[in-house]
């Protein structure tokens, strides 16, 4: 993961008290609305004078600008009686972190893998609440038809961060392009190479695209929302591994809360108003190569255990 220096995180939403006007010693009460926003885990709510109550969350995300949030959106609002205010974050390393510090209420934009790495790194305890999908790890290219093409040397741009990394080395052993000691796990680096037919480049995830586009690497392996950010056609597609596998189970992407709120109720209808039919057509039209997975809130935190404690054992192995 790319070192940054102080991230710059969403600001907070600003307490706003009733306001009062006294005119002529007469106090003219017109349209009162009280706004009462409480963060650290309970709920945000806006009662208007106008009638009812409608709780507000934020959920951080990296892909806002795809269609099947505007849907989801909207079925928050008319089924849950929840504004949901979508926060995007260009890069992977702010969502986990502003969650943590309260400055949004959810994220999601991470597997399970990643948020395992996360807690293990930075000892914190966010949970996962509900799955999405497994979305492939392709290798794009616009030089050749299949990765077997690849010249000897040729550059490869994979992400840097811990898992994203281990994965996307895992796809280039996969497509015959190198091996790694041992075969390989969800926590090898570019130090455990044994051979190799390319030179694999880490950078920034957000920054695998643009390597692709401006010429600098022959291939890259992106991550699906920044694959589709930088408009890469799935033709360019030379390989990818298979979402439908049983070793992609670590790779479901999830909803994630603070420990604390686990079990908030809205927030687990949160979770699950993502595989509402209206939402599905729009994300599966969107994103028809990822594998839709429904698994509950406890089997995701007893995966997250046991993924953590590989991590654990990773990271003490040194």
């Amino acid at each position: 993961m790319s070192e940054q220096s102080s991230p710059v995180l969403p600001d907070k939403p600003k307490r706003r008290g009733p306001l009062l006007a006294a005119v002529a010693a007469a106090v003219v009460a017109v349209g009162v609305v009280v706004a009462l926003l409480v963060r650290g885990g309970e709920d945000t709510t806006t009662t208007t004078a106008a009638g009812g109550a409608a709780q507000s969350v934020r959920i951080g995300v990296a892909d806002k600008a795809i269609p099947y949030w505007e849907t989801y959106v909207s079925l928050a609002r008319e089924r849950l009686g929840v504004d949901v205010e979508l926060v995007n974050f260009s890069d992977y390393s702010l969502p986990n972190p502003a969650l943590a510090q309260g400055e949004i209420d959810l994220n999601q934009f991470q597997h399970i893998q990643y948020l395992a790495d996360y807690n293990v790194t930075a000892d914190d305890d966010i949970q996962p609440i509900g799955a999405t999908a497994v979305y492939p790890l392709p290798l794009y290219s616009t030089t050749v038809d299949d990765a077997a093409q690849f010249p000897q040397g040729a550059k490869i741009a994979i992400p840097d961060d811990a898992i994203n990394e281990a994965r996307g080395l895992l796809v280039l052993q996969a497509a015959g392009l190198l091996t790694l000691s041992g075969g390989g796990t969800a926590f090898s680096t570019v130090d455990d190479i044994e051979s190799a037919k390319v030179e694999v480049i880490p950078v920034d995830a957000s920054q695998t695209a643009n390597a692709l586009q401006s010429g600098s690497a022959a291939g890259a392996v992106v991550n699906n929302n920044y694959a589709t950010a930088a408009n890469l056609s799935t033709d360019d597609i030379v390989y990818s591994d298979d979402p439908a596998s049983d070793s992609a189970a670590p790779y479901v992407n999830i909803f994630a809360a603070r420990k604390d709120d686990a079990a908030n109720e809205t927030y687990l209808q949160l979770a699950e108003l993502f595989h509402d039919p209206a939402v599905q057509a729009e994300f599966t039209e969107g994103y028809p190569e990822a594998v839709v997975r429904d698994t509950d809130a406890a089997t995701l935190q007893a995966d997250l255990a046991e993924v953590e404690e590989d991590a654990k054992a990773a990271k003490a192995a040194g």
